[in-house]
């Protein structure tokens, strides 16, 4: 190196690089969430609780209710009490249909929870069905059965109406839960008139009858003070899970059978299924029958393996899935049924399948002896009358004039509970044949006289000689 490199390499200041600071990255501050403690998953309130989804704000109505449910400390406790072996399979059928938790609670509000509560309307059962509805949804009823009264008949009828309800009424529920109680069409008309009217048709805003104008914040209320628990509310407990399991027998039965097959108290069948209404299940079914019983400890009884299950083996590329599908049950019920804890299943595998047994006899001879056979009620004659639709008229103020079922009428027609009545059209309908007169077996006086006169000659003469007949 020259020696002027050198010198100008040792008098070079050397240039110092920027110090860089590390990026400052603004970090949002975590967020500050309090956490409730969680609610018990195991009892079927505190489940309900969780998944409450209704606005509740106050409103003097809501108040009012709230009151009446403080000043009844006890009350839903009672009622729980009528409810619990049907509400646990209420609020799944509830979930499955992906309504709105409260709707499971409607039964408290509508019926205090007695299947056989019946209003002034004609409306029956926990969820108070018209036999119109009833009908149009599904519901069977006949001398033997009235499915307004099987509580989770009826669930599965009231649930579809509701939903029809909330799409008729663009998912407003409160709209929906008012025409329950009173009608599509009145709420329809309450809405039209406010709008009309440049007023709010929020339910709180619509002129609608007492009845239903307290209705829907009785549900309201319940479920406000679900979410709140106040000081002096008792909520109620119930596990979790179902202690009542359905059987479908598969034909019909006599519940004097039935009881004495299983070891199930008659009284105890005949207060879990009220829905049936003799000795037996009607002929033309259903034939399902609610027990007392989980679902696996009716699997796992004898009373159902010995009668309501059979031997199946395994075979090539079978699956839990299919093997259940094919005996139409879950298959969950058909691990409890064969006590599998898991998926596993080999070739050649005896397994018990559900199966109704068709030589089981489930009913009884009531023909064998005069003093147990069934006295059965004479059809009534009946004459059909034509009847002329007016302006106005309905299938309802119809049924009412002539003291017949709305159903009937929708039968005896071909028609369906949303058909249109038109003015003129001519209605069929079955009324009971007059009574002929009954023959007087008392004779006129005159006769009586006579015949006393002739006894008397009788007795004085003897037998008259009969009077030959006349060539």
């Amino acid at each position: 190196m020259s020696r002027q490199a050198i010198l100008s390499a040792l008098t070079q200041v050397p240039v110092e690089k920027p110090v860089t600071s590390p990026a400052i990255v603004e970090v949002e501050p975590p967020k500050i969430t309090t956490v409730k403690a969680p609610l018990r998953d195991d009892d079927l309130w505190q489940h309900i609780r969780q998944k409450l989804s209704f606005n509740t704000a106050s409103h003097p109505r809501l108040d009012k209710r709230i009151k009446w449910y403080l000043s009844q400390p006890n009350y839903l406790n009672v009622v729980n009490k009528r409810a619990a072996p049907y509400f646990y399979h209420v609020v799944k059928k509830v979930e499955r249909k992906g309504l709105p938790i409260e709707i499971a609670l409607l039964p408290f509000v509508e019926s205090d929870f007695r299947p056989k509560a019946k209003s002034q309307q004609n409306a029956v059962g926990v969820w108070q069905l018209v036999d119109a509805t009833a009908y149009h949804f599904g519901i069977k009823k006949d001398e033997w059965y009235d499915g307004r009264q099987d509580v989770l008949a009826s669930t599965d009828a009231a649930l579809d109406y509701l939903l029809y309800l909330h799409e008729r009424f663009d998912g407003d529920w409160l709209h929906a839960l008012a025409a329950y109680n009173s009608g599509e069409g009145r709420v329809k008309k309450a809405i039209a008139k406010n709008r009309k009217a440049g007023k709010s048709t929020h339910f709180w805003h619509l002129t609608l009858p007492k009845e239903t104008a307290d209705y829907v914040p009785k549900l309201l209320a319940l479920s406000h003070l679900l979410k709140t628990s106040p000081k002096g509310f008792k909520i109620p407990s119930l596990p979790n899970k179902a202690t009542t399991s359905i059987l479908d027998i598969g034909q019909q039965f006599d519940v004097n059978q039935l009881a004495k097959l299983s070891g199930i108290k008659k009284r105890q069948l005949y207060a879990l299924n009220q829905g049936i209404l003799k000795h037996r299940s009607s002929p033309n079914g259903p034939h399902k029958v609610l027990l007392p019983l989980s679902e696996q400890t009716l699997l796992k009884s004898a009373f159902f393996r010995e009668n309501f299950s059979q031997g199946y083996t395994v075979k090539a590329n079978d699956t839990l899935y299919r093997i259940a599908l094919n005996a139409g049950m879950s298959v969950n019920a058909l691990k409890a049924l064969n006590n599998k804890r898991s998926d596993l299943i080999r070739v050649g595998e005896k397994l018990l399948v559900s199966e109704s047994n068709e030589q089981l006899d489930l009913l009884i001879d009531y023909d064998v002896s005069p003093y147990i056979k069934e006295i059965k009620a004479k059809p009534i004659p009946q004459v059909e009358h034509h009847h002329t639709i007016k302006q106005g008229e309905s299938l309802w103020t119809i049924s009412r004039h002539y003291k017949v079922a709305v159903k009937d009428l929708l039968n005896w027609n071909s028609l369906t509970a949303q058909s249109l009545l038109k003015p003129g059209k001519v209605l069929m309908v079955f009324l009971p044949a007059p009574a002929a007169p009954k023959s007087n077996k008392t004779q006129p006086a005159s006769s009586s006289i006579s015949s006393i006169e002739a006894l008397q000659s009788i007795l004085r003469h003897g037998k008259p000689k009969q009077s030959e007949s006349p060539n």
